[in-house]
């Protein structure tokens, strides 16, 4: 997208539009997930079962650096321009969407996957349940990401939100609930 043809205005209201849609369908889904799962799955109630489940879980966080690894390395191999590597060249327009895609991908996983592991230790049972959402949404995002990177900022805000809003819900919640022990200890 050349900075120059974009309006501003229009595409900071696109941002909040899409960041309000992808802000209501994290919170949906994390409460029809923590009503809804428990009744259909058992989760553990122990510190070493919550992380174990979670690690697992965050297995289909890390699937997504693994796409961004292979949409990179699969656009290198197909390029003269990239093939030799970023060390040695100015990246083609084939390639810059899904290198920016793995780099926010890989920088949203740590905090995902980071977030989701403390939550972990501070909760168990059907509080678990979250997490399987927060992975869930993390995919949906990552997705819509990716299709709405081409189109700028406001194509791309849903799929950021809704990548984000889950680990930044897990990392407050932890704060809560560690000051709250912290308090009552």
């Amino acid at each position: 997208m050349d900075p120059r043809t974009i309006d501003l205005r229009r595409e900071i209201s696109g941002v909040r539009t899409g960041a309000a849609k992808g802000a209501a369908l994290c919170i949906g889904l994390l409460l029809a997930s923590y009503f809804v799962l428990p009744s259909f799955f058992f989760f553990p109630r122990d510190l070493v079962g919550a992380l174990a489940f979670t690690l697992q879980v965050d297995l289909f966080v890390l699937s997504w650096v693994m796409v961004g690894v292979g949409l990179v390395s699969h656009a290198r191999r197909q390029s003269t321009q990239d093939i030799g590597g970023s060390a040695f060249g100015t990246p083609s327009e084939d390639i810059r969407i899904k290198i920016a895609f793995l780099q926010n991908t890989l920088e949203q996983a740590v905090i995902a996957i980071g977030t989701h592991v403390v939550f972990s230790t501070l909760v168990s049972g059907d509080a678990l349940s979250l997490v399987v959402a927060a992975a869930f949404l993390f995919g949906v995002g990552r997705i819509a990401f990716y299709r709405g990177y081409p189109r700028g900022a406001a194509a791309r805000a849903f799929g950021m939100v809704t990548t984000v809003i889950p680990g930044l819900l897990a990392f407050v919640a932890s704060i809560v609930l560690m000051v709250l022990r912290a308090v009552s200890g």
